[in-house]
């Protein structure tokens, strides 16, 4: 078999023709496997390992960020409902301070029309009793002015008595005459 080897190495027609030395392939060959056995025995070994648990750390960093995609969406949903349920509150707390701004403006009209009544039921009571005080002022006037005219009328001085007998008899026929 050493005869043969030679012999392709040789000749011009095999391996030899294309330029390549069989025993320099075969050394290569066999330092490549050797070279290979080492690697794969001290080196692959343990950078497959590190290799690995990257492989997982970046698995569960894949699943961690799935999980926090999760965990916000879920987050998002119950702050959407959270904002919605305070946006309905809110609604509620607006319209019950509205019904007690109209329930106030309601009583202070109410109160305000009560003053107004009670007001002008003083400023009636006020006119009356200044009416009736007018009045007696003018009639105490008049009986006076009709006592000084029954007397310039008369030519004398008429006792009170008589005096107011006349003063009451004009003033009924001047009640029934209007």
């Amino acid at each position: 078999m050493t005869t043969v080897i030679p012999q392709f190495a040789d000749s011009s027609s095999g391996l030899g023709a294309l330029g390549l030395d069989v025993k320099a392939l075969i050394i290569q060959l066999v330092t490549f496997l050797i070279a290979f056995w080492v690697l794969k025995r001290f080196a692959f070994g343990p950078i497959v390992k590190v290799m690995e648990q990257r492989q997982r750390t970046i698995d569960a960093g894949v699943e961690l960020g799935e999980q926090m995609k999760k965990d916000k969406a879920d987050l998002d949903a119950r702050v959407a409902k959270e904002l919605q349920a305070a946006r309905v509150k809110a609604d509620g707390i607006v319209a019950q301070a509205e019904e007690v701004g109209k329930e106030r403006v309601r009583a202070a009209e109410a109160k305000a029309s009560d003053k107004a009544a009670i007001i002008l039921r003083e400023a009636d009571e006020r006119i009356a009793s200044e009416t009736a005080r007018a009045r007696k002022k003018l009639e105490g006037e008049l009986v006076g002015l009709i006592s000084d005219a029954t007397e310039v009328i008369i030519g004398e001085k008429v006792d009170a008595k008589k005096d107011a007998q006349l003063i009451d008899k004009a003033l009924k026929e001047d009640a029934a005459a209007a």
